[in-house]
Order: C-alpha cells, then structure tokens, then sequence
C-alpha cells in the first residue's frame, strides 16, 4: 500500500468513528432528557454518511496529517431544540459533555484492544502490514478520541464546554454569553489559525490543548501496555 494512502486511511477511519459517536451521544442524551429532534432527523444513527461534512471530517483533517499541523475536525452538528430539554440549562450542560465523555470511553476501549493486539503478537510491534494498519488505526484511535474530548471542553463557543459554561454562569451573564455563539466559526478560526500566526505564545492548541492531551494520551497507553502485560 502507498505509504501516504496508509497514513491516511489509519487517520480517516478512526476520525471519523470518533467524530460520529461523538456527535450521536449528544442526540442520545438530548433525546433521554426530553428532546427528540436528533432522533426525528434520523441523526441517531451510525451511518457516518449522516453525520460526515466531507471538507470538516475528511479533507481538512488529511490535509493537517499531511503538513505536520494538529488534527482537528468536525461532523455536521447533531440538532438540540433547548427549549424542548427538561431542564434547559442543566440538560445543555449534559448534553453537551456527552460528546467529549463518549470520546474518553472510546479511547479506554483503543487502548484495550491495543493491548490485547500487542499481547497476541507477542508483546512487541505488530508485524504484517494487516496487522500494522490495524495497530496504527488503533493509536490513532486513541490519540484522536483524546484530543476531540479536550479540545472540544475549551470553554468558548462554538465548543461543547462553551455550553458547559454557559450552563454555570448567572442567567444574567448567560446571555450575554450566549450570543457569542453567533461569531462561533471566527472564534474558531482566531483560536485555532490566527493567534498563532501572531505569536507562538497565543497558540491555544499548542499551549493548553496538546500538553493536556500527551498527558492524558500517555496513561491511555500505560493501560494498553498493562493490558498487553508488557
């Protein structure tokens, strides 16, 4: 297989089952706390073509693999009528935690099925280039749910902890925070492509986001290293 093609599918694949779980948990959830918009929609389901932007989960992440940037992506936002919620706030709150939450349990299974890879492949690297793919969409698998879930808890909008904090705020400042979710896509871009070309000091990813996520990723591998029993 082209090296470059291996590297993106081991990319592709698990981003996009990350991305998709991610994305029906919050409908999952919004649904059990009274709102049933995803479901009606048909965004329950797994199928990825239903939650797969093209440029956001597949071209843009490749592109970043490719040139050595961070990874990051997204899905076609699983709908949430707030008013329809139980608890508005409260329920936003939940609802928007379940999308980095499912990414956290997601890299717990990676790293258990990368430790019982390596432990029936003798504890070393997987050998074969089946096997190798596998071990790599794995890794990936982990590294991927990890970052989704912090960098998707950065406390702005149109981040799921934007809700979050939007959520602990008095109903005073809530609003009013609120309406930066209308700017939502030039956070977006300010944070994560124009700080850091004015200054490596204002780089969020690179800063907050990345030392969290080595950290969090390197006990993920412990526990695939005890499952492997190396």
């Amino acid at each position: 297989m082209n090296e470059t093609l291996f590297q993106v599918a081991a990319l592709v694949i698990p981003l996009v089952i990350a991305i998709v779980f991610h994305e029906v948990s919050h409908g999952f959830v919004a649904r059990a706390l009274g709102d049933p918009t995803a479901q009606l929609l048909g965004r329950l389901s797994l199928n990825p073509f239903k939650h797969v932007d093209p440029f956001g989960t597949v071209i843009l992440p490749a592109i970043l693999k490719l040139s050595g940037l961070p990874v990051f992506g997204w899905a076609k936002p699983v709908p949430v009528r707030k008013e329809l919620l139980r608890n508005p706030r409260r329920d936003m709150m939940l609802v928007a935690a379940a999308g980095p939450g499912s990414n956290l349990v997601m890299a717990v299974i990676g790293a258990v099925l990368l430790g019982l890879l390596l432990r029936f492949t003798g504890g070393g690297a997987a050998t074969g280039l089946a096997l190798g793919f596998v071990a790599l969409n794995l890794l990936n698998f982990i590294l991927i749910n990890v970052f989704l879930a912090l960098f998707n808890l950065l406390p702005v909008p149109p981040f799921d902890g934007g809700h979050i904090i939007e959520g602990l705020l008095p109903a005073g400042l809530a609003a009013r925070y609120g309406e930066l979710h209308k700017y939502a896509l030039l956070v977006m871009i300010l944070l994560i492509v124009v700080l850091p070309m004015i200054s490596p000091s204002l780089n969020v990813i690179g800063w907050v986001v990345s030392p969290a996520v080595d950290w969090l990723t390197g006990h993920y591998l412990e526990l695939a290293r005890a499952v492997a029993g190396l």
